[in-house]
């Protein structure tokens, strides 16, 4: 089995697991969860397409089945699957323990970073990957104030933001260390934390944001 594989199995493990608690039943909104997961995924496996084409990235085929779509590693395009199904476990998770309080703050501080991020993001317009993600996290502000702004001033949302990024560290570290992924060193600022991209950090934000933002959206109008 390979390394990618068993860490999308470890990713999805527990919460696949505990999505029949009896508390949460995380398993009746699942059919929301594969909605986000159209919508978002789908964008993202296009993006990774493109960047793997053009080299801002490789995987490293001693730790891959070796079965590829569109150039991409079967693993990879599972990451875009066990990802977001847990990290809407946590979101969900945290809805239940956590009693949720809206974040006092004028609607209108988001379009700072919303205007602020593809601003910074044509600075590093010739780091692809820096250009990219940049505009992708602007993209989320953007979206989240024209269709879900409650979604904003939630502070569960920004609780599960940063709840998620433990088990991204952890991920990350070992995609990058062992390393399964490769980053192209003209693709990006150059700046890691540890092993990781600095720019990983957004991609992650953008990328978890953006499935919460729709799943929440597509559970709150069924309701």
């Amino acid at each position: 089995m390979s390394t990618y594989l068993l860490i999308n199995i470890a990713i999805i493990f527990f919460p696949t697991v505990l999505s029949f608690d009896k508390n949460l039943k995380y398993y009746k909104n699942v059919k929301y969860v594969f909605q986000s997961l159209l919508i978002v995924s789908t964008v993202y496996i296009v993006w990774d397409i493109v960047a793997t084409k053009r080299g801002d990235w490789a995987f490293n085929p001693e730790h891959l089945i070796g079965t590829y779509f569109f150039d991409l590693p079967l693993e990879e395009i599972l990451f875009f699957i066990t990802v977001p199904y847990s990290c809407i476990f946590i979101y969900e998770t945290v809805m239940f323990y956590v009693k949720e309080k809206e974040i006092v703050v004028n609607r209108k501080v988001f379009f700072i970073p919303a205007l602020i991020l593809p601003s910074i993001g044509f600075i590093f317009y010739k780091q692809h990957y820096s250009f990219t993600v940049l505009l992708f996290a602007a993209i989320f502000f953007i979206a989240a104030i024209i269709i879900n702004s409650p979604l904003l001033k939630s502070r569960n949302f920004w609780i599960t933001i940063l709840i998620c990024f433990i088990p991204f560290l952890i991920v990350n570290y070992f995609l990058t260390s062992i390393p399964i992924v490769t980053y192209n060193e003209f693709a990006f600022s150059g700046k890691r934390f540890l092993t990781i991209p600095y720019e990983d950090f957004l991609y992650s934000f953008s990328m978890v944001s953006l499935w919460i933002l729709f799943y929440d959206l597509l559970k709150t109008k069924k309701k």
